[in-house]
């Protein structure tokens, strides 16, 4: 997909307000043979106008540092002269462990037109965290900063495959200097062509019977967010549209729902690095900077809701997922933030299948919206049969859709036990009323959601169980009134181990070091025996009615 210079791509597929059911009757996916994401979200438009701002970097100081489309085409197709000269090679995996930054924009363009599978990672993991993906996806290059590069060389090591680590700030031992490589290596660059099903990205989720799976996702699941998108945000772009999210690239919402997607259709980014999530900070950051856009977990809303909202926000829309807001959230974001807050769903198989956009009237507090254009969404049994409107079941999406994942890295039998028939098991319950609106009920597997986070258990359960003093641990999510859950542990010590405060301190701060902070319990409890079933494995259920 490519543009003549000084014409300015047209990207929309919805020009006017329509009916809900007159926008899904009268859609259809056009999904190009030919499609790279890094030519769609830069080169397009630094060819139809160079100087438009692509991303504005917010610096420490919190000066706006603009780079432009024409900026991150050359620095982007520098990068990719540059992998290419250290070997990558087409299929090869590079891993993004970064914060927000245009770094990150930048290693993802570079992949993906060298036709390379760029790797987002949290800057959060701990070293266990990061060498199990590592490993796992074979990766041969990681683009990382100084504040990370010791996790990396300290599981170097186990790391075989790994040939190629860059540095942000500079070279260091071992490792290249990323704007040295840059400055060194030809501005001029012919992306590989790509097919719009062409493995581009993959991002892990939480594993609840076993380790994280990468879900490997191809070129055109850029295109699968385009109807929810536009319907989230009334009809986006806008003229005068600048975007925003605190949550972090690395995430499926942070990188596709707002940064890539925003940039495919013109839109400039703002990107700040807000270590921990301040609501006076962010309230400031977007009057300061003139956002207008936003995905904002409902965590993040409700830190928000804590501090008065000052007046001239200027915002125009808001979206949010993970759990359902309710009445009350949605009277607050209307009184303070001046706009309808637009509910959405989806998971890193599949993103962005339900949403509501209030501009066109598709809005029920408690639920999270309707199937966008484009989606085919039911509540079914476990054999794949819809259920009647009004009964609980399982939230399933038919395949089909340019969204959807391609695969679970090198687990065809994890892939294949994600379908039944046509439908992609989502592994949420949810009830279909009879407008059509879905209404999230639970998880039916493990999953614990705490802060806009899918956490599994397996990572923070086998970290545990690896100290000496444990014999068993299970991890659970209990609710909380501003995280939806926290992970709480119940461990069983070993015979002649003696439980104690600073035991269970030392057990947190394993998980916090060893996986990642984002993960460790906030309580652990030790108890004499596991609950467990006839066949051997833990009754999570029955910790959770403990509390």
């Amino acid at each position: 997909m490519s543009t003549a210079p000084n014409q300015t791509p047209e990207r929309k597929l919805f020009h006017a307000p329509a009916g809900w059911d007159q926008l899904r009757a009268g859609f259809s996916w056009d999904v190009p043979t030919l499609f790279n994401m890094g030519v769609a979200c830069c080169d397009d438009w630094a060819a139809a106008d160079p100087e438009r701002p692509a991303v504005i970097h917010i610096t420490p100081d919190g000066a706006p540092e603009v780079h432009s489309y024409g900026q991150m085409q050359r620095r982007s197709n520098a990068l990719a002269n540059a992998f290419r000269a250290r070997g990558l090679r087409r299929g090869d995996r590079c891993a993004v462990l970064l914060a927000q930054c245009p770094e990150v924009l930048l290693t993802h363009f570079a992949c993906f037109k060298l036709g390379l599978i760029s790797l987002p990672l949290f800057t959060l993991f701990g070293e266990d965290g990061l060498a199990y993906r590592l490993q796992d996806s074979g990766a041969r290059a990681v683009v990382t900063d100084r504040a990370n590069l010791h996790k990396i060389y300290a599981i170097r090591d186990r790391l075989p495959q790994l040939s190629v680590i860059t540095v942000i700030e500079g070279p260091e031992d071992g490792a290249h200097g990323f704007y040295e490589d840059i400055a060194a290596a030809s501005d001029r660059f012919q992306p590989v062509q790509t097919r719009a099903d062409d493995p581009a990205v993959i991002i892990y989720t939480s594993g609840t019977t076993g380790p994280p799976k990468g879900a490997l996702h191809a070129h055109r699941f850029l295109l699968g967010h385009r109807p929810a998108v536009e319907l989230q945000h009334d009809f986006f772009p806008r003229v005068g549209d600048i975007s925003w999210t605190p949550a972090d690239w690395a995430w499926v919402g942070g990188l596709m729902n707002i940064a890539m997607i925003s940039l495919y259709y013109g839109v400039p980014v703002i990107s700040h690095r807000m270590g921990k999530f301040d609501p006076e900070a962010a309230y400031a950051l977007i009057r300061r900077q003139g956002i207008r856009n936003m995905f904002l977990p409902p965590t993040a809303l409700k830190l928000m809701r804590q501090f008065k909202a000052p007046a001239g926000l200027g915002i125009r829309t808001v979206m949010s997922g993970g759990e359902s807001l309710g009445a009350e959230m949605l009277d607050w974001g209307r009184s303070a933030l001046g706009v309808t807050i637009n509910e959405t769903y989806g998971q890193t198989e599949c993103n962005l299948c339900l949403t509501s956009s209030a501009g066109i009237g598709v809005q029920k507090p408690g639920a999270i919206g309707k199937a966008v254009p484009g989606f085919d969404v039911i509540i079914m049994d476990a054999e794949g049969n819809e259920l009647p409107r009004g009964e609980i079941g399982q939230i399933g999406v038919r395949r089909g859709n340019p969204v959807m994942f391609r695969e679970y890295w090198q687990l065809p039998e994890k892939t294949a036990e994600k379908y039944v028939g046509d439908w992609l098991k989502t592994g949420d319950l949810g009830v279909m009323d009879d407008e059509g609106y879905v209404t999230f009920s639970a998880r039916d597997d493990d999953v614990i959601t705490s802060s806009g986070y899918r956490i599994g258990p397996t990572e923070i359960e086998n970290c545990l169980t690896g100290h000496p003093d444990v014999a068993m641990a299970a991890a659970v999510g209990i609710p909380d009134p501003v995280r939806t859950e926290i992970v709480k542990a119940f461990v069983v010590l070993r015979d002649g181990a003696r439980r104690s405060d600073a035991l269970e301190a030392e057990l947190i701060a394993r998980v916090r070091t060893r996986v990642s902070p984002h993960v460790a319990p906030r309580v652990i409890e030790v108890i004499d025996k596991m609950p467990m079933t006839a066949t051997g494995k833990i009754m999570r259920r029955e910790l959770r009615a403990r509390g």
